[in-house]
């Protein structure tokens, strides 16, 4: 497999926009009442970015969030205004042209919202950090589950198992309480209902196109006192993604989203304490590509 050249942070000279905020995959313009997101290639697993790039990863989480977005508009609205990064340069912007090479495909222009600080995880089916969580108490997030689960098992009732919204470092569990007492217990039950509500519409089409979404996380912003979608959604970084034909309960699943990158790392017996992970071989990187590609193509029949 060719792969495209990667693109690990951008570069634009601060002559023409503010030094960005970098995330630990996207790059952040402020353009005042708006921000140019950037979704570069990094790759970041266990709350640590990777020396390695995923080539065209930005470009995947683009696209995949701006269908996304549309798709479950009419349950809430989200910050997306455009991802024609081209047209919004030649006519807001033009000293931006020049940069379009860093921009295209794996941009958009959205508004700026005041974050809610909850990382808000919806869960369909119990693996990851959910069935680690299980074998030892039987409980995910402090939501107490029947006995005798398997390892990638569907849960009966779809479940809501926020998090912190760390800057640094591990985001960590907590209840839907605790969320309550950091911002209000309307506004919690309404980032919960309307995760819940988004997840479910979501996993009924991807089971049209043969994925499984075993779980996701949101993020949501106020805009003019409205609750609105920010950040990416149902990415295969914020995402499990398992083929359908191939779902066995009872152990891991194969998947198209960043899993492999993580059963890699864990097979490394890399210490995750540490800072800086370990460079990702090539053939991790070409399957990774595979992974994320084949996600795009099966849920919105574009490469």
């Amino acid at each position: 497999m060719e792969l495209a050249p990667v693109l690990l942070r951008t570069n634009i000279p601060t002559s023409i926009l503010p030094p960005p905020g970098r995330g630990k995959v996207r790059d952040i313009y402020d353009l005042g009442s708006h921000l140019l997101i950037v979704a570069t290639d990094r790759m970041s697993a266990f709350d640590c970015i990777m020396p390695t790039g995923i080539p065209g990863k930005g470009e995947v989480l683009n696209a995949m969030s701006s269908f996304w977005f549309k798709f479950v508009e009419d349950i809430v609205p989200n910050h997306l205004i455009t991802t024609n990064i081209r047209s919004f340069a030649e006519r807001f912007s033009p000293e931006l042209v020049p940069f379009l090479g860093q921009l295209e495909g794996r941009s958009m222009i959205v508004r700026k919202a005041q974050r809610i600080d909850v990382e808000c995880v919806v869960r369909g089916y119990i693996t990851g950090s959910g069935w680690k969580e299980y074998r030892k108490n039987r409980t995910v997030c402090g939501i107490r589950l029947p006995e005798g689960l398997v390892e990638a098992q569907r849960l009966s009732e779809t479940i809501f198992t926020p998090t912190t919204k760390a800057e640094t470092g591990h985001d960590e569990n907590i209840t839907l309480e605790t969320v309550a007492g950091m911002i209000g217990e309307d506004l919690a039950r309404e980032i919960r209902d309307l995760s819940l509500a988004v997840y479910e519409k979501a996993r009924a089409y991807a089971e049209t196109r043969g994925i499984i979404i075993a779980d996701t996380k949101f993020e949501f912003g106020k805009v003019d006192g409205r609750t609105i979608l920010i950040d990416e959604i149902l990415s295969p970084d914020s995402s499990r993604f398992w083929p359908q034909a191939l779902y066995r309960p009872g152990g891991p699943q194969m998947s198209f989203d960043k899993q492999y990158v993580r059963d890699w790392l864990e097979s490394t017996g890399w210490d995750k304490t540490q800072e800086t992970a370990p460079e990702l071989p090539p053939e991790i990187v070409a399957k990774t590509v595979e992974k994320y590609q084949e996600a795009l193509r099966r849920l919105t029949g574009t490469q």
